[in-house]
């Protein structure tokens, strides 16, 4: 059998993206980076490290890297976080370990975190050395993990740590989920996602790429495994439900997202509309802007107050150049076979809080792309279906029914995380689910011991 490829050199980079999605915020080098830690107070009861859904040990990373330990500090992340390096470019640090830093009392600067994080975990690509574990002796148990992004990886460092097979399967060609596919490249590139999940795999974990499991699929892998983690994501994203939705020249965001970060769109048209307001569209709508489209909007139903998206994400948007159209809503799409324009009406609140169409206030802007980002659909109704074989799993709006501490659902032997379980939030949480149900797994499953 011909050895794997490694999933770094799996992939074809353009140019063209490359050039216009460099560094949202640049890695630090030495000389920043050790100024940076001996700023930290290595806080006791560190709120930084309580933010963190992972609860990487921030103070004892951070002292490492003053005392110039790097790997040191590299394994201290990936003990807490097998995704620190991902997850110190991608996660919103602003609102989870930095917003939390002490030096917020004293109206300073928090600590760079996020940068020193990646500072440690470049350092330890740079130095060529292996993953900072190994595999525990092997249990003869095994798991079958259901898609291979953030929650799937990190719960299979937590079975091969304590000596029971991973075995992940992924519907895509390359593994990393979101990671891989789905987070702004000015963010977390292709690239840098694959490598960190390359350093995973020395741990011994199988993938199965280009494999869909259905519901008789996942059955089978309940006979053959002793456990099943369910990492399945979120479905399609939602459509919008009006006329002319079928007309070329309509698309969603994650799609457009995948397109340019796989380099299989290096160009767009100049008026682009994206309709949401979430994280995600406004990734979608500063990817249309660095692909070259000259008037980006995004347009919401309410108000700036009311938006998914993070305030500073929302910053970033406007200096980017993204217009917002507020308090409007899609009611039509026009053109002859291509997309030309998007029909809007603005709404208006009402004495009891409701939203309405406002008479006479339809309008309609010229546009050549329509990009929807209005939330994503679940697809896990396959597990409550009749089938005896998991048909206890509880499901709740979609979502997949965990014990948190655990990640052990209603049918015992299933445990899942991630996005199925949590209706979509940050890769951070994702992989602290993963990480909880690979630690339930092992104890359910009567092992324990992980080697240090």
């Amino acid at each position: 059998m011909s050895e794997r490829v490694p999933f770094p050199l799996q992939i074809v980079t353009a140019p063209k993206v490359a050039e216009r999605f460099g560094d949202l915020h640049p890695p630090f080098d030495r000389q920043a980076a050790v100024p940076e830690a001996n700023r930290c107070l290595y806080c006791f009861d560190a709120p930084c490290t309580i933010a963190c859904p992972t609860h990487i040990d921030v103070p004892g990373f951070i002292k490492k890297i003053a005392s110039g330990n790097l790997s040191g500090s590299a394994r201290t992340i990936l003990d807490a976080n097998i995704l620190g390096a991902s997850c110190s470019r991608a996660c919103p640090v602003e609102v989870l370990c930095e917003g939390a830093c002490v030096m917020h009392r004293y109206n300073k600067q928090p600590i760079q975190i996020a940068r020193l994080q990646r500072f440690a975990m470049d350092a330890l690509y740079e130095s060529g050395a292996p993953l900072p574990f190994e595999p525990g002796p092997e249990t003869g148990l095994s798991v079958a993990l259901i898609g291979a992004g953030p929650a799937s990886l990190a719960c299979a460092a937590e079975l091969r740590r304590r000596g029971i097979r991973a075995r992940l399967y992924d519907a895509r060609p390359l593994p990393g989920g979101l990671n891989t596919y789905g987070v702004a490249e000015y963010k977390l590139p292709l690239v840098e996602s694959l490598r960190e999940i390359e350093m995973l795999s020395q741990l011994g974990v199988d993938f199965h790429f280009e494999t869909r499991i259905d519901a008789s699929g996942l059955a089978e892998l309940q006979r053959k495994h002793d456990a099943v983690f369910l990492g399945i994501g979120l479905g399609a994203i939602h459509q919008l439900g009006v006329a002319g939705e079928e007309l070329a020249g309509v698309t969603n965001a994650l799609d457009l997202i995948a397109g340019y970060k796989s380099g299989s769109m290096t160009t767009i048209p100049e008026r682009v509309v994206v309709v949401g307001a979430g994280n995600t569209a406004i990734d979608a709508a500063i990817a249309a802007v660095r692909l070259g489209a000259v008037d980006v909007h995004i347009v919401y139903r309410r108000g700036a107050e009311q938006m998914s998206a993070f305030t500073f994400e929302y910053e970033h948007a406007k200096n980017e150049g993204v217009k917002f159209l507020w308090h409007v809503q899609p009611t039509g799409i026009c053109g002859d076979g291509v997309v030309a324009g998007i029909e809007l009406t603005k709404l208006e609140s009402t004495e009891d809080g409701s939203i309405v169409f406002q008479k006479g206030s339809e309008f309609v802007l010229d546009v050549d792309l329509i990009v929807l980002s209005i939330g994503q659909a679940t697809h896990a109704d396959f597990l409550s279906g009749s089938s005896s074989a998991f048909g206890k799993i509880q499901l709740e709006r979609g979502r997949i029914v965990i014990d948190r501490a655990t990640g052990q659902t209603s049918q015992s032997k299933f445990f899942a995380g991630g996005d199925c379980t949590n209706g979509g939030r940050e890769v951070v949480d994702a992989v602290a689910d993963g990480k909880r149900a690979g630690i339930g797994i092992a104890g359910w499953l009567g092992v324990q011991h992980v080697k240090v």
